[in-house]
């Protein structure tokens, strides 16, 4: 399934992108209405998360322009604005359901999944497989190189994300939230530590794919890249 997210702040984008990355879906970005409406119009998604405040056309105008070219794909709104008299515009303008800012990324998870649950949307879980690592969803098995690792279910969760986000750079906030949840108050130390447990049972097995960038985060991607 895939879902376009559309804001003008470039690191709310970043944000709720990566947390939908997690959960498992493909996700496409665009900063501006006429990009947003422009993507939608040439490509296929399960939802738009659809700001309601952008610099050019609206999201209002936006979801009405796709309403009138028989674009039915579910909005979930991202709003400022609590009037009710605005939310229910945002409604009648053809978007399915909203989250007031500031939000958490949980309850943006959870109303996006009602909504492609409602639509009819399913996603079935499978393997990920990235160089020669293969993560199972359902049995929570990984391998890598035909030998079988044996994760706790916090590194197994922590493989997880890098997985869905192969080659992206991620930042130890954005691994608390994905891992240990997004209303975590301990120390972010905890995600070197567990880098560390992860990289000593990957490690034995091929080349290091788990990479510090410093200052920055972590990324998983091969030597060569």
């Amino acid at each position: 399934m895939t879902i376009l997210v559309v804001d003008d702040e470039p690191s709310l984008v970043d944000t709720v992108a990566t947390v939908l990355r997690y959960e498992g879906y493909e996700v496409a970005e665009a900063r501006t209405g006429r990009d947003a409406l422009t993507r939608v119009q040439e490509e296929r998604f399960d939802l738009v998360v659809l700001d309601v405040m952008l610099p050019d056309l609206d999201g209002l105008e936006v979801t009405r322009r796709m309403r009138a070219d028989g674009i039915d794909v579910p909005v979930l709104f991202l709003t400022a604005k609590g009037e009710v008299e605005d939310l229910v515009a945002g409604l009648g303008a053809g978007g399915d359901d909203y989250v007031a800012k500031p939000f958490s990324l949980a309850e943006v998870v959870a109303r996006a999944k009602a909504l492609l649950r409602r639509s009819g949307v399913e996603r079935g879980d499978g393997r990920l497989h990235f160089a020669d690592v293969t993560l199972d969803e359902q049995t929570h098995e990984v391998w890598r190189d035909a030998h079988a690792v044996k994760l706790t279910a916090t590194e197994f969760n922590l493989l997880r994300a890098f997985m869905l986000n192969p080659r992206r750079v991620l930042s130890k906030s954005q691994l608390i939230d994905y891992v240990w949840h997004y209303d975590f108050g301990g120390n972010q130390n905890i995600v070197e530590t567990y880098v560390r447990y992860l990289r000593k049972k990957l490690d034995p097995y091929g080349p290091p794919l788990i990479h510090t960038i410093r200052l920055v985060g972590y990324v998983m991607r091969e030597a060569d890249e």
